[in-house]
């Protein structure tokens, strides 16, 4: 491996966060040592978190968000779960433990004002040269985007929701 991208998954399609998961297991396969660190969802019972559970150590998954917030009203437990899971981002980054960090819905955490682009854009300044770091979300920041190697826009076209689907076990979560 030569160098690590920054590698940013937003929109407001689905697939951002499967996007990532992708790459997860795509390093997985090649012995790679993948974190996954989610700053919204809660730690329930995902297809991702126990498919994680049998792929450790290799593969470890970390659920530090309080779940819905609301767009204008984000309370302290939020923001004091955003500021543990930036704060355990680092520890893992500059660990050197690990081949690839992926930081699930850290761009809303960021648009919902939990934690600042600052923090953000100086930790992946602070990024090791090897290390592959994985941004998703929906509203990516201009300045994330400015310093990503990578951007993909996930953009809805057609989605089940929009019949009253609910959200499928295996595909959703």
């Amino acid at each position: 491996m030569s160098r690590g991208l920054v590698i940013v998954f937003t929109g407001d399609g689905k697939g951002k966060t499967s996007a990532a998961l992708g790459i997860a297991l795509r390093a997985s396969g090649h012995n790679m040592f993948v974190s996954i660190i989610q700053f919204i969802k809660t730690g329930a019972a995902t297809g991702e978190a126990m498919a994680a559970q049998r792929l450790a150590p290799e593969l470890e998954f970390v659920s530090l968000g309080k779940g819905f917030v609301r767009e204008h009203e984000p309370d302290g437990d939020h923001r004091k779960a955003a500021a543990e899971a930036l704060a355990q981002a680092r520890q893992r980054m500059l660990s050197g433990s690990w081949d690839v960090l992926i930081l699930d819905e850290i761009n809303v955490a960021v648009n919902l004002g939990l934690i600042d682009i600052e923090d953000v854009i100086g930790l992946i300044r602070d990024k090791p040269p090897k290390l592959h770091v994985i941004l998703t979300g929906r509203s990516a920041h201009p300045e994330l985007i400015s310093v990503a190697d990578m951007v993909t826009e996930m953009r809805c076209l057609k989605h089940p929701y929009d019949n009253g689907m609910p959200a499928l076990r295996g595909v959703d979560f």
